[in-house]
């Protein structure tokens, strides 16, 4: 394998993503949403996915202009393989080549005791986290023939035991075990498979899930701004580290999975 040189290119350059074709999925908010923005930021030309296929095309109608064109949208369960291809083979169509996976989709409902939990509710949690994430990354995989990366969202549950949450956590100890098998599998293919694991982030969806603690007496922001650095973290925090995974300012990173999580597994 040839040996990159990358001391002689600019910042401006190792940043850049003009030119690169990126697909998100569970972008249609939150995490998701700021990734996609910060990709086309960087010059990237990005699908934006989602099984909220609407509000999926709201984010790309929104997204800074790509020199591709404009961004697309397109529906998306990553828990259904024809959808998942679909998604591949339309992102490989617009400029025939497919550069950035960035897998966000997922679901994180609390568990509850784990002596409670459904069958049904421990196979969902699975299928989307673990199934869903481990098929879109060997779609992107097949039509990444350049070479690419893939970026599998995770968790710092992944990395410290919590109550309420088993099946969720196992998902996303599923996920950083996966992103390490498919950083080997896929090197001799020039993809770099990276994980990243933010903490507890105030979005939307989480918002949603502490509701029910809200209205129980839990002031969700001072919960969530319990880390070192004293505040709670925003979807762009998470964002900014998927761009700098994605750009070759990470040519040298993969199979780690990397927290942004202000010092919450420090400091426990």
């Amino acid at each position: 394998m040839a040996i990159a040189d990358f001391s002689a290119r600019s910042l401006s350059e190792l940043w850049s993503l003009e030119g690169r074709s990126a697909v998100v999925t569970g972008a249609a908010r939150g995490i998701g949403a700021a990734v996609a923005h910060r990709l086309a930021e960087a010059g990237a030309s990005v699908l934006v996915t989602d099984v909220d296929g609407e509000g999926a095309a709201a984010v790309a109608a929104e997204l800074p202009p790509s020199p591709a064109g404009p961004h697309r949208s397109l529906r998306v369960d990553i828990t259904d393989t024809g959808s998942l291809v679909a998604a591949a083979d339309m992102a490989l169509e617009r400029s025939g080549r497919l550069d950035i996976w960035v897998n966000n989709a997922g679901i994180y409902p609390a568990t509850g005791p784990a002596i409670d939990a459904a069958d049904d509710f421990i196979d969902r949690m699975l299928s989307v986290n673990v199934r869903g994430t481990f098929a879109a990354a060997r779609e992107a995989a097949r039509r990444m023939t350049a070479g690419g990366v893939i970026v599998n969202l995770a968790s710092t549950t992944a990395f410290r035991a919590s109550a309420g949450i088993s099946a969720y956590s196992t998902s996303k100890h599923a996920v950083v075990g996966l992103t390490k098998c498919l950083a080997v599998e896929f090197a001799p293919l020039g993809i770099r498979v990276v994980g990243v694991a933010p903490t507890v982030i105030d979005t939307p969806g989480v918002r949603e899930q502490l509701d029910p603690l809200a209205k129980a007496g839990l002031d969700v922001g001072a919960a969530m701004a319990a880390n070192l650095l004293g505040r709670a973290g925003v979807a762009d925090d998470v964002a900014r580290v998927v761009l700098f995974a994605v750009s070759d300012m990470a040519a040298f990173v993969t199979g780690s999975t990397i927290p942004v999580d202000a010092g919450s597994l420090a400091g426990h």
